[in-house]
């Protein structure tokens, strides 16, 4: 039997990696397009096509990109954000697949791909179920500044994400909502696996 692929999206802050760990805990292998990301960034290739598109602001003096200056010009600038996108994604969309290989090949349970861009990628496609994770405004905004951000920062990026969900409900197979403690997040995970793989 081939192997359940979870693709988990939602907004920032909400917990999508919490829930990745938790599967990877059942012993699935979790794909995180936000690392594979940053390893595409080491790519020469890569780096000149963000420096020639944004300038060398987002070039830092050991000449790696400078993430947090380039979401200052995306978050702002939806052209902009397209025009990263279409840079980094088809550097990142092998790694993925070839990620999705590795894991059916060493016949893990389950692999999840854990993406803020999954549906607009075309990746939630190949996932068996598309799980959207999701928290109350105020928690999601507790934890946007207890990771460091200030509130306009925090506003800007949540903003960034507002049509998300609306993209994402369509196809999402199920709905974890991580308001509440982590043991309550922990049993709608251990939930929804054992449904999986009854």
């Amino acid at each position: 039997m081939r192997m359940a692929r979870i693709g988990i999206t939602g907004p920032i802050g909400c917990g999508k990696s919490t829930v990745a760990g938790m599967l990877a805990e059942h012993g699935a292998v979790v794909i995180n397009a936000d690392r594979l990301v940053r390893e595409v960034y080491e790519d020469a290739a890569v780096r000149q096509a963000v420096v020639d598109r944004f300038g060398p602001d987002v070039r830092t003096s050991d000449g790696s990109i400078d993430r947090r200056a380039l979401a200052g010009i995306v978050f702002d600038d939806p052209a902009a954000l397209r025009d990263l996108e279409a840079i980094v994604h088809p550097a990142v969309r092998p790694r993925i697949l070839a990620g999705i290989e590795a894991a059916d090949a060493s016949r893990a349970p389950a692999v999840v791909v854990e993406a803020i861009k999954l549906v607009e990628s075309g990746l939630a496609g190949l996932c068996d179920e598309v799980w959207l994770i999701t928290c109350d405004p105020p928690i999601q905004r507790g934890r946007l500044r207890d990771r460091g951000l200030g509130p306009d920062d925090a506003e800007r990026r949540i903003a960034s994400q507002r049509h998300l969900r609306d993209r994402v409900e369509p196809v999402a197979t199920r709905r974890i909502d991580t308001s509440g403690s982590l043991a309550d997040t922990r049993a709608q995970v251990v939930a929804a696996w054992h449904d999986i793989n009854r």
